[in-house]
């Protein structure tokens, strides 16, 4: 505790929790849209996605990444959610052909025409997530809370109509609901959770982020609202977990979230196959 007491002492750990927990609020909230939708592995294709414009953006010396990195990532994820029916590719495939495309594309791109001296080490800070979250300042926190309102404040506002399109896209259209208007919207705010959350979590676990919370609470709730919001507490509390034990083990960010979130999934399993299911 004393040496927890004296992390929070500094503004950096504040500020990495903030941005800790906005990312991993937002992820839950579209997390159960994703996994009803049978989306769920959308979030590890567009992080690959996001690492390919990524390693395009370092080598054009950006100012800000997120001026290549973002309009990109919201690209293919509109891509990937609109009508399956007339894709040449459909859902699943299309994911994997784009994630490995991009990943393997940035990788390539980074070890030819990146100048830093430690390639290696900055390929695996980006997939796996680094301390990068620990090194943000007012700006980057401040960008970080005003996307995280605006994704909730969507969420809040279509909330119903989000809820349609997940259950039955094809009655939607039908009753006059604009689903691809809807999709697109999804879209547009899962790439930018995906981009928020390579900060913390890194490329290749920013899936996980979005899926086990969701998962977990869909093992404990049988109605919607109960699992996004069971899925908004797991979330938060596997994210603040996760870095404060990062930070005083000395383990890597990411990969200590994720771990949070499959010890909240086995626990959520087991209380909701031998114990009580909510409703």
């Amino acid at each position: 505790m004393e040496k927890l007491q004296m992390y929070l002492q500094y503004n950096f750990v504040i500020y990495a929790l903030i941005v800790g927990v906005l990312i991993a609020l937002c992820a839950s909230l579209l997390g159960v849209t994703l996994v009803l939708k049978r989306y769920s592995f959308i979030g590890d294709g567009l992080s690959h996605v996001a690492f390919g414009a990524m390693a395009v953006a370092s080598v054009l010396h950006l100012v800000s990444n997120s001026i290549l990195v973002m309009p990109v990532t919201i690209l293919a994820a509109v891509l990937l959610l609109r009508n399956g029916n007339k894709s040449m590719l459909k859902g699943d495939a299309a994911i994997a052909m784009i994630s490995v495309t991009s990943l393997a594309f940035g990788y390539m791109i980074m070890n030819v025409f990146s100048a830093s001296a430690n390639v290696s080490g900055d390929v695996c800070g980006t997939l796996f997530g680094s301390q990068s979250i620990l090194t943000l300042d007012k700006s980057e926190v401040a960008i970080c809370i005003a996307l995280s309102v605006v994704v909730i404040a969507i969420y809040i506002i279509f909330y119903n109509k989000i809820f349609a399109v997940t259950f039955d896209e094809t009655f939607c259209r039908a009753t006059g609901v604009p689903a691809g208007r809807y999709n697109f919207l999804i879209a547009v705010i899962i790439a930018i959770i995906i981009v928020l959350g390579m900060n913390l979590v890194g490329s290749l676990l920013i899936s996980a982020l979005i899926v086990f919370p969701a998962l977990a609470a869909m093992r404990l709730s049988g109605t919607f609202k109960g699992v996004v919001i069971l899925s908004v507490i797991f979330s938060i509390v596997c994210s603040l977990t996760g870095m404060i034990i990062s930070m005083l083990a000395d383990m890597p960010t990411g990969a200590t979230i994720v771990a949070m979130d499959f010890l909240f999934f086995i626990v959520s399993w087991a209380i909701g196959k031998f114990v009580i299911k909510l409703d």
